[in-house]
């Protein structure tokens, strides 16, 4: 059977984290040539073990998505090397903050608004030239559930709620050039941040998982495996759409009052 992702090209940024690396990897397993797009370091040698043997499907490239000379670059990359871009995974974020909005300091604010919504902008905007020359795209971008419920944060909240608002935008916008876009709302997932985060508070992690329907938080394969649905031709008719990937949370706990 043929690879779901055979002679597509995809960009992915933060792909040296836990779901990036996943995203990247399973891509390359389905056949796509990947850029992974990261900030700084080096990607895990998980992911260079997913490109197919004998075949330059990976290219690493460190650069700073939420610049636009640096997204410039990239995307002259993809055409260079690989002849144009089929995907877009905008990934990449972070968070500069742990207080609520009163005590928020603005350059705080503007380094996640940076990294969670001016990034997957600059991103989209340069992708979209190369997608209409290869006759359409895919455009997959990983929001939050803080973005559907209040949780925390209140920049990272307002960047990821923004995201969802202009990638539907965009859906609209491009639905003529055959430019899919579409949204997924993760819960918690088990990254090695996150988990670092939580080994400093396990009775909290107890709860935290306790809020999952399905009993656990989500691992980078899960996000990965939604991800490629959405950027496969299995997802045609799909755009504009938001896809919570929680493990139920959105959907609520169970009540016992017995």
């Amino acid at each position: 059977m043929q690879s779901r992702l055979q002679g597509k090209v995809a960009l992915v940024t933060g792909a040296f984290g836990g779901i990036g690396s996943a995203i990247a990897s399973r891509f390359l397993a389905e056949g796509a040539a990947v850029i992974a797009n990261d900030l700084r370091g080096a990607p895990p040698a998980a992911l260079h073990a997913s490109a197919p043997d004998g075949r330059d499907h990976l290219l690493v490239h460190v650069a700073d998505h939420s610049n636009e000379s640096d997204v410039v670059d990239m995307m002259r990359r993809a055409r260079e090397v690989f002849g144009g871009l089929d995907i877009l995974v905008n990934n990449a974020f972070a968070s500069f903050e742990d207080t609520d909005i009163e005590t928020l300091r603005e350059q705080d604010w503007d380094r996640t608004l940076d990294a969670c919504l001016k990034g997957p902008f600059l991103c989209t905007k340069h992708a979209v030239p190369l997608m209409k020359e290869r006759g359409g795209g895919s455009i997959v971008s990983i929001s939050s559930v803080n973005a559907l419920r209040a949780v925390s944060e209140t920049a990272y909240t307002a960047a990821k709620g923004g995201l969802i608002s202009m990638m539907r935008l965009v859906a609209a916008d491009f639905a003529e050039c055959n430019i899919r876009s579409n949204v997924i709302c993760p819960g918690t997932v088990a990254t090695s941040a996150s988990l670092d985060y939580w080994e400093q508070f396990p009775a909290g992690f107890a709860e935290l998982k306790r809020m999952y329907p399905l009993g656990r938080i989500g691992d980078p394969v899960d996000i990965a495996n939604y991800v490629l649905f959405l950027a496969s031709d299995e997802s045609s008719w799909v755009t504009g759409t938001v896809h919570a990937v929680d493990g139920g949370l959105m959907a609520g706990t169970k009540l016992s009052v017995r």
